[in-house]
């Protein structure tokens, strides 16, 4: 019986050191040789300070820059409360909330009664924390935009252009643009007032 128990013991310790310490370890420590920026959350920096993750959205509400999707993630963009609305496409609720986000978007933008909106300016995404637009609906957005940093419209829409992501392998997933990162590179070529802005905007989320 004592055999027994000391067996049972010393195979606990020995699992316990294996896959508790080392196996940890050594996994994280490959992360960090050969994945060192996914490792630690993709994030992007701005004058040398973390400003968010390519992997989760932000909310922004200057007119001076894109603006994401919406978000159903808490007040938005909540990573600790990730969700969609859950609300059925037949449900009142969820007509209201694109009615209102369709008045909200051609407001912003100055868009005609009859123009068409991507959808995913007008709904939320699965996780409320979708990074990406579609680049239509940044396209939608480079009048404003332009507007409000006093640009040629074709600048924005140069720059925009370079930051639309391909697909996977060429076949996987859509087009795509990562708001923050484009947000990020519209300060780098117009600075003024960049740093205030991008930290007003972070306030509201």
């Amino acid at each position: 019986m004592s055999k027994t128990i000391k067996n049972s013991v010393l195979m606990i310790v020995i699992m316990t050191v294996l896959l508790g310490i080392i196996y940890p370890l050594l996994v994280t420590g490959i992360a960090q040789l050969i994945f060192p920026c996914q490792a630690n959350g993709s994030i992007f920096y701005h004058k040398g300070k973390a400003v968010g993750s390519e992997l989760i959205g932000q909310s922004f509400n200057s007119p001076k820059y894109f603006h994401g999707r919406p978000s159903a993630a808490g007040e938005g963009y909540d990573a600790s409360a990730s969700a969609g609305s859950n609300l059925g496409s037949t449900n009142p609720e969820l007509l209201h909330r694109i009615v209102e986000q369709e008045k909200k978007v051609r407001s912003e933008n100055k868009l005609a009664e009859g123009q068409k909106i991507p959808a995913d300016l007008l709904t939320a995404s699965g996780s409320g924390l979708d990074p990406h637009i579609s680049p239509e609906a940044a396209y939608l957005q480079c009048e404003r935009v332009a507007a409000a940093r006093k640009v040629p419209v074709e600048k924005i829409k140069a720059l925009l252009a370079k930051h639309v992501e391909k697909r996977e392998f060429g076949v996987l997933g859509e087009l795509r643009v990562n708001v923050l990162q484009l947000n990020l590179a519209l300060d780098k070529e117009n600075p003024a007032s960049a740093a205030t802005l991008i930290a007003k905007d972070r306030e509201h989320q």
